[in-house]
């Protein structure tokens, strides 16, 4: 009895080791873990991971950029056995070694939202296609503009953004003025562009980068914005200047808060990406893989719309009613 007791005991044991051994491990590492957009992807992540099954770990850079901290989680996830890690890269270009260095392991990378550089550096890409966002943007504030003199501001991420170059030359080809094609990191420029500042999409930088902006020229009409943050700074430092009513703000993200501005009339529009469901595809690839062994590749287009409760004929878009309804989680 004792004997089969103990047999009992390891069967069962083993069955559950088994099982444990057979649930998916899948990391994910965001550029922080305090935007509240890449909140929104962890979010939609374990979502996904707890419905499929999947253990999910997650990791971060303590800011946007910090590639030693991506590269410490990388080595980490593939370590802890996870077999599918999902990657907003902070910095394109340096987190490309690291990456080939865990895929001869065997495990599979998909970044979200930004591309590495080079792009087949990854396994696949879920993202939004920025260079459309920007296009998107940049026809709808031409439609604002017709009849008036384009004095613009760019508030632009970083130097060397593929995200930051592809939303800015999106806008500006968008927007009918000379743009270098959505393969380019580098950032166009035109005589109509009187300012072209970084923000880092950081409120506070984008309020100070708007001030000087406006030092540098008062008569700035038109404001495009990295993403919704920038652009409620600069709403700030135009309020300061009694200019908050005469300048329109464009702005992509989508997310719930930035929506809320489009619906106060802080940002003029704004074109809505979806990164629950960027990282949530990317969970479903990744359990697929442990389950089949097949990998996913080459890049998913995750979709946008333009939001506005000023819609322009000749633009699509949608009103903030439908962008408090996606925004952010639509799957």
């Amino acid at each position: 009895m004792k004997f089969r007791l103990a047999a009992l005991v390891a069967v069962l044991a083993g069955a559950a080791g088994a099982s444990q051994a057979a649930e998916p491990v899948i990391g994910l590492i965001t550029k922080t873990d305090t935007n509240p957009y890449f909140v929104t992807m962890q979010k939609g992540a374990k979502q996904e991971a707890a419905k499929l099954g999947a253990k999910l770990i997650t990791g971060s850079g303590r800011f946007d950029g910090d590639n030693s901290s991506q590269v410490t989680a990388l080595e980490n996830m593939s370590a802890a056995g996870a077999k599918t890690i999902l990657i907003t890269p902070g910095d394109s270009k340096a987190i490309v070694p690291t990456i080939e260095k865990v895929r001869k392991q065997g495990v599979m990378v998909i970044a979200l939202d930004s591309p590495t550089e080079p792009a087949s550096a990854v396994n696949a890409l879920y993202a939004t296609d920025n260079y459309q966002a920007g296009e998107l943007i940049g026809a709808y504030a031409a439609k604002v503009m017709k009849g008036k003199k384009p004095v613009i501001a760019t508030l632009d991420l970083f130097p060397g953004s593929p995200v930051g170059a592809q939303r800015h030359n999106g806008f500006m080809k968008g927007f009918g003025l000379p743009a270098a094609a959505a393969s380019s990191n580098e950032l166009s420029k035109d005589s109509d562009i009187v300012c072209m500042a970084d923000s880092d999409g950081d409120q506070a930088k984008g309020q100070t980068a708007m001030q000087n902006c406006l030092q540098k020229n008062p008569n700035i009409n038109l404001v495009y914005a990295i993403n919704e943050p920038a652009a409620a700074g600069a709403y700030q430092a135009l309020k300061q200047a009694g200019r908050e009513k005469d300048v329109a703000i464009v702005a992509i993200d989508g997310g719930c808060k930035g929506v809320e501005q489009v619906a106060q009339g802080i940002i003029t529009a704004t074109a809505q990406q979806y990164p629950l469901k960027m990282a949530a595809l990317g969970v479903e690839a990744g359990v697929a893989y442990a389950k089949t062994g097949k990998m996913v590749s080459g890049y998913h287009n995750t979709g946008v719309n333009l939001i506005t409760d000023k819609p322009i004929a000749g633009v699509a878009s949608h009103g903030t009613k439908f962008g408090m309804r996606m925004c952010w989680g639509n799957r």
